[in-house]
């Protein structure tokens, strides 16, 4: 019996938090990687390396590079100015503020778009967000089964098993990564996927800049919302005198109550946002040959464009 042609194949959109994974390239492979003039270009052939692992192992039909243009929004830091503040190496008052990126990746980050545009690959940004929330926007009713492919945690608030939208966890590395589902998130954390982000709000989290609530931590975070359900209940139990609260969490969580206004739409991945409708239909082929014959060329992408063409090909 033979295989189904990739147009036959069942739907399934792939979306991908590209930034976490150009970083993971780029300290993953090595920076002898070169393009022939010189040019560091480790982050575009090992996310181009990544992509063809991705393709060729879950054969989605539809596929996003989602982008941060806007790694730090105003508008979370208005709420919360620790938000990722420890990332920022420069203050910008009209654009996004400079995050501290290595100059070797820097560099690398334009080619990568370059090289995407060629292939035909959909990547898709909104101003004033990041990626997580277009991730939370394409996820969120695709009609189709969803497989988002990050090394943010943030992101398994997003895992809802009757829609099929589940988490390729990338911590350990794009060839280790974990399938998370709602089990996943239970046996991990000891909470629901739909509870990850107040357990995230609660416990806090430095990697952001998120403070959390002084004292609680995962396992007393996991217990207030396995008894009262979300961040909602646990509040309204703070102000019940007989809620089944003891003294040292109501403590905990009513000093916290000015953090706890803002953080959870903070920690909350957007859902609502207004896309345009991009096509996220997997290219078969390069958008633009020449383009892309020209960008493998300069750079010295070699076999890395070879692979993943033969798997954008099926």
């Amino acid at each position: 019996m033979t295989d189904p042609s990739p147009d036959a194949r069942p739907e399934r959109l792939m979306l991908l938090d590209t930034a976490s994974l150009y970083f993971r390239a780029f300290f993953g492979v090595p920076d002898s990687v070169t393009a022939p003039d010189g040019t560091p270009v480790n982050a575009v052939r090992g996310l181009m390396d990544f992509v063809t692992r991705l393709v060729g192992d879950y054969a989605p039909t539809h596929l996003a590079c989602c982008w941060d243009d806007d790694w730090r929004p105003q508008w979370r830091v208005d709420l919360l100015p620790s938000y990722k503040a420890h990332r920022v190496v420069e203050e910008v008052a009209t654009d996004p503020d400079v995050e501290e990126v290595p100059d070797p990746l820097a560099t690398q980050v334009p080619v990568i778009r370059d090289v995407l545009e060629a292939l035909g690959i959909a990547v898709v940004g909104h101003a004033e967000m990041e990626a997580d929330d277009v991730i939370g926007t394409l996820a969120t009713g695709a009609g189709m089964p969803v497989d988002v492919v990050t090394g943010d945690r943030d992101l398994f608030q997003l895992v809802d098993d009757e829609a099929e939208v589940r988490i390729l966890y990338t911590a350990r590395g794009v060839g280790r990564h974990e399938r998370v589902d709602d089990a996943w998130v239970v046996g991990r954390y000891a909470v629901h996927a739909a509870q990850y982000a107040d357990f995230a709000t609660l416990r806090g989290d430095s990697s952001d800049g998120l403070p959390g609530v002084a004292g609680v931590g995962d396992k007393t975070a996991a217990t207030l919302l396995g008894r009262f359900g979300d961040l909602p209940g646990i509040l309204a139990a703070v102000d019940d005198p007989a809620a089944d609260l003891g003294p040292g969490p109501r403590g905990k969580i009513r000093a916290a109550a000015d953090y706890l206004e803002v953080a959870p739409r903070v920690v909350a991945v957007r859902r609502d946002l207004d896309l345009g409708g991009p096509d996220l239909t997997l290219p078969r082929s390069p958008a633009d040959p020449d383009a892309f014959a020209a960008l493998t060329e300069r750079w010295g992408l070699g076999s890395s464009a070879e692979r993943l063409l033969a798997a954008l090909a099926g």
